[in-house]
Order: C-alpha cells, then structure tokens, then sequence
C-alpha cells in the first residue's frame, strides 16, 4: 500500500513537469502531490515505531552545481527540514554547493524526490517569466525570483505535512488507542535525527541566502498560487542552512 502511495505521488509529479502541462495544472498537480507524500511520511513513521527494521536513520550528500547552486541549496533544505530532516551546508572549493542531509530513509527518499521535481517546476516557470532588467540586474532579478518560489513552495509543503499531523492525530482520537501517537513518534525522530546530525558535525553556524534583485514577490506568488486546503499562507522563512 505505501508503495502504491509513492508511486501516485512519482506519476502526479512527472506530470507536473511535463513541458505539455499548463502552470495551474502543474501547481494542482504538486499540491495533491504533497498531500499524498505526507499521509506517505506519517504511515512510514507509525510503521517504523512498531517494526524498526522497516526504517533506519540515514544520511545523503547533495552536490548541486552551478548555475544557482545556493539556490538549490536553500531549497533543498527547507524541503528537507519541512519533512523533517536536518542539513548541513558543508565548505567546498570547487564551485556549487554540497548539503549533507540527514534523515530517516522514507523521508529523505520522499526528499529527493520532491526537490527533483521542482527543480524542474521551478526552471520552467522561471523561463516564461518576463525579466524587467538586462545583464546584472536579469541576474539579481532571477535569482530573487527563485527564491521567492523556494520559500513558497516550501510553505505549502510545510502545510500538508502539518495537516497529515493534525489529521492523524485526530484519528487517534477515534481509534481504540493501541501503539504510540503520531506526535510522539514524530518527536522521537526528531531527536535521533538531530543527535545523528550533531554527532557528525558538533560544531557548526547558522547561514541565510541574500539576495539584491526585486523579483522575490513575483516568485513567491509562483509558487504559491495553488490552495493545498485550509486557511491562506502567510511568508514564513524557511529554515536555515547549518554549515
């Protein structure tokens, strides 16, 4: 059944980044998307508090390259943080970036797999975008656009994944109360997944990405066009990257 569940969110995703596909059918498409991937992440949880061996802490190396590495980084982390991970911006000479996520392994699959699909989303909404400038301030302009679409993007995401908390905790509610609640186990994670992350790097700082274009609304009101339910979203930031 969770396998089925994964594969209706690849297949809602691939369309969503079909060239074919209309921008309010791709931000309805990844709505549903996110809905589905965190009912996925909690029944992964509830299952792995009653049989371990089902899933184990892990951890990943994301090697983004140029062009707007720092971009891809933000956005990656505060995907994987909204699906509860932790990351770790680590120092590179070469150009781009390399973010060490660490996590359970359905989340940082279901990770993966969203931060994939809205690279692409993300690339394709950005080059129909009419840009009010021309060489360095194009650039500055882009690159404030993306990260208005980022911090939408994760909002929503952040939003289902609250909504599948509230709704399983309201099934517990309902139910005849055998095995943990959903909080419990999401806060148990939690914990080992930090301890895992600080073990790795005890010492590490917060940093935030900057921008100078003025194209960080337009961006943000990209990515946030499609209602995944409940009330209207406001701009929250998204989590920082440690390095």
């Amino acid at each position: 059944m969770q396998t089925d569940l994964l594969d209706r969110v690849r297949k809602l995703l691939a369309k969503a980044e079909d060239e074919g596909c209309t921008p309010e059918e791709a931000e309805a498409l990844t709505a549903k998307a996110a809905d589905l991937m965190a009912r996925y992440g909690i029944d992964r949880a509830l299952l792995g508090a009653l049989r371990p061996e089902t899933d184990s802490v892990g951890d990943r190396v994301f090697d983004l390259g140029n062009p707007w590495a720092a971009v891809k980084a933000h956005l990656l982390a505060g995907l994987a943080i909204a699906l509860r991970c932790q990351c770790i911006l680590l120092n590179r000479r070469e150009p781009g970036s390399r973010v060490h996520v660490f996590g359970y392994l359905s989340d940082l699959e279901r990770a993966d797999i969203l931060f994939t699909s809205l690279l692409v989303q993300m690339a394709r909404a950005l080059a129909v975008q009419p840009v009010p400038a021309y060489g360095g301030g194009a650039k500055a302009w882009r690159r404030s656009w993306m990260l208005g679409y980022a911090s939408a993007v994760i909002a929503r995401v952040r939003a289902a994944e609250e909504a599948a908390v509230a709704s399983a905790t309201a099934d517990e509610g309902t139910a005849d109360g055998r095995g943990p609640s959903a909080e419990l186990v999401l806060a148990d994670r939690a914990l080992t997944v930090r301890r895992q992350a600080e073990h790795a790097y005890p010492r590490t700082r917060r940093t935030r990405v900057t921008y100078t274009g003025n194209g960080y609304a337009d961006g943000y009101r990209e990515g946030q066009k499609a209602d995944i339910g409940g009330a209207k979203l406001r701009s929250r930031p998204a989590g920082a990257l440690s390095r």
